[in-house]
């Protein structure tokens, strides 16, 4: 690695200097550049190679783990585990540029409005797609002002189902998301819970009133207990920290297009999620229809 690295930049510094800094001899530095490169050395390139691609297919989201995961998913690139993908990426100074803090949000409550029971009861695992949702709305910044989101996620395969955005912190974000949820995935009558926080969206007559009438079962989260409600908050974290907060957007339709790439064209696509066995949302989704038809 001291020969390779001397090579490199062998433009920049004088090779008498880097050979004293590295300890190492010129004629030995000499004789590296005339030996056929080692096993050892194709390997370890080929690894950083393989390595730097996943990165930065990831948008430079993906850490170590996630790395190592989709090198050994994927035949033409080359395999390592997850202590020799972090070294990897030391070496190159590749770095995630997720923040670990995980700050949650809530949204303000209608006093005059009575809020369902929690019927979820941090229950985030569901048996088939279409049986739980949860929901939520969140904050994103503009050169404009503030935007909003307003989310619909399968626990099943923690897929998007239906998003919607507005400069109008209003009930009809949310019933257009959940509209746009139910005509995506056609969910059983009698047979989906909805999640969600105490939000005076969500206790709304207009929201309240389509559940009824789609016969979807109302559960909402107790007050102040974001953890009712971790998954949603968890996406609107890795939404902000794996995308948003890396971008600078001077109105809603500019916030609008960031985010349609983030839900359609990476997190449902192309995210591999730990949760799921390091599976995209749509491939569990499609591993679980196969597994039926078989």
């Amino acid at each position: 690695m001291k020969y390779a690295w001397i090579k490199q930049h062998r433009d920049q510094y004088s090779i008498t200097l880097m050979c004293e800094i590295f300890g190492v001899s010129k004629s030995g530095y000499y004789d590296s550049i005339d030996r056929p490169e080692s096993k050892r050395a194709v390997r370890s390139r080929a690894i950083r190679e393989s390595v730097k691609q996943v990165y930065e297919e990831s948008g430079q989201i993906y850490g170590s783990y996630k790395i190592a995961e989709e090198l050994a998913n994927d035949a033409q690139l080359e395999t390592a585990c997850r202590n020799t993908v972090a070294t990897a990426m030391r070496e190159m100074g590749l770095k995630s540029c997720v923040s670990r803090q995980f700050k949650p949000t809530t949204t303000k409550s209608d006093p005059d409005k009575k809020p369902a029971e929690n019927l979820l009861s941090q229950e985030f695992d569901a048996e088939a797609p279409n049986r739980k949702w949860v929901a939520d709305i969140t904050y994103l910044p503009t050169v404009g002002g503030w935007v909003y989101l307003a989310v619909v996620l399968d626990l099943f395969s923690r897929k998007v189902v239906g998003w919607q955005m507005s400069d109008r912190l209003t009930t009809p974000i949310v019933t257009e998301a959940l509209r746009k949820a139910i005509e995506s995935r056609r969910p059983e009558s009698g047979t989906l819970l909805h999640h969600s926080d105490r939000g005076c969206q969500y206790t709304s007559d207009a929201f309240q009133g389509i559940l009824r009438t789609l016969n979807i079962q109302c559960s909402m989260s107790r007050t102040g207990c974001c953890y009712d409600n971790a998954v949603m908050e968890r996406f609107f974290w890795s939404l902000k920290h794996e995308w948003t907060k890396h971008r600078r957007y001077g109105n809603l339709e500019e916030a609008r297009i960031s985010v349609f790439k983030y839900i359609e064209a990476f997190y449902n696509s192309k995210r591999i999620h730990q949760t799921l066995g390091y599976q995209t949302p749509e491939e569990f989704e499609r591993n679980y229809r196969a597994a039926l038809a078989a």
